[in-house]
């Protein structure tokens, strides 16, 4: 979510293999520069090695250049990446949302499994939770929201898709909070009382 003082970026936590519950404290947040990261919606491994590869190029690109790189070269990079796994026997099967704040501001960027990529200008969401997420997202998102809010009005989004999505839940929702001085992680346990 782009906010006029940061970006916010949240996920729950469930990881699912077909009908079975892998794992209720999956880790769907990965930053992977000082200023960028991602949430990971799709199968785990992909995302995990992208979120490797991802960071070791950003790293390689700072201490070629002495400078960190933009959030819109980052996620050009990562869509270049995502685009040559396109011609492998199977692609990359995710779908990732990267946000970071550079000098320009913050920014949101939503890829997909091909590589294709577009920035946000408001918010986006990702996995099967996204359609009951998009309907709070939609009647709460106001121009100009700060980091605070769109924090609740996050929690509120995947409260309602763990409420109504088999593939949504775990034992938490995570926030991260990307502002001028680095990305923030808040961890919130899920209870009853986040819905509300």
């Amino acid at each position: 979510m782009v906010c006029k003082d940061g970006v916010v970026l949240a996920a729950e936590k469930k990881s699912t293999l077909g009908y079975l519950v892998a794992s209720k404290d999956s880790e769907k947040i990965i930053q992977v520069e000082d200023h960028v990261a991602i949430t990971i919606a799709g199968y785990s491994g992909d995302a995990q090695a992208l979120a490797r590869y991802l960071r070791a190029e950003l790293k390689l690109f700072s201490i070629q250049n002495g400078r960190k790189i933009s959030v819109k070269g980052a996620a050009a990079l990562l869509s270049n990446i995502l685009q040559g796994g396109r011609w492998s026997y199977l692609p990359y099967m995710v779908q990732l949302i990267l946000a970071g704040w550079d000098e320009g501001g913050g920014g949101v960027f939503s890829l997909d499994a091909l590589g294709s990529v577009e920035e946000e200008r408001r918010f986006f969401s990702t996995g099967s939770g996204s359609p009951m997420a998009l309907g709070v997202l939609e009647d709460g998102y106001r121009d100009g929201i700060t980091a605070a809010e769109a924090e609740k009005l996050a929690l509120r989004a995947i409260s309602a898709a763990i409420e109504r999505d088999i593939g949504s839940g775990g034992r938490g929702i995570d926030v991260a909070i990307i502002t001028r001085d680095g990305v923030k992680l808040n961890k919130h346990e899920f209870t009853a009382r986040t819905i509300k």
